[in-house]
């Protein structure tokens, strides 16, 4: 895969993983190949706005997020506010020499991680859940799949897509 550092990687896959007695978890080998420069250049791990797991960013992504909001008038309150705890609680990480990934202990607190984790990928970040919390997340029966995704996909203009 051929790409410049400064573009989005969009990340395929959902993989199984453990985290240690140290809150480190090893990047699986597929995503690193996915993932090959960013690992050079480091992630942000941030709370999810919405769901009780972790957000992982590669660093190109999480410019184009802060670029976005940099438009913000900070002038505003409810702006000042969504910044506020929309950054609340990130950490830059960087992957050691053994392709390990340490999760802070705040955020692993957050997420409810233990032993057993998911990565799962969301277009072009990570998201890290509690391999229980994430089977339950996606096993909700409160939420109609099909209905869901009428809703989102739609009023998409027609591309084929199905």
């Amino acid at each position: 895969m051929t790409q410049n550092s400064s573009a989005l990687t969009r990340v395929i896959g959902t993989y199984e993983c453990k985290l240690d007695a140290k809150g480190r978890f090893a990047m699986p080998v597929p995503l690193r190949k996915q993932l090959i420069h960013a690992l050079e250049e480091g992630f942000v791990l941030k709370r999810s706005v919405f769901e009780s797991c972790l957000e992982l960013y590669p660093m190109a992504a999480w410019r184009a997020v802060m670029q976005k909001l940099n438009r913000l008038n900070r002038f505003v309150k409810k702006n000042s506010d969504f910044v506020r705890l929309f950054t609340a609680g990130v950490k830059c990480i960087e992957i050691d020499g053994h392709t390990r990934i340490l999760v802070p202990r705040d955020l692993i607190g957050f997420a409810g991680l233990r032993k057993e984790i998911v990565l799962s990928s969301s277009i072009d970040i990570l998201e890290i859940w509690d391999k229980q919390r994430y089977e339950d997340a996606i096993g909700n029966t409160a939420i109609d799949f099909s209905e869901l995704a009428e809703d989102v996909m739609g009023s998409m203009p027609g591309d084929g897509l199905s």
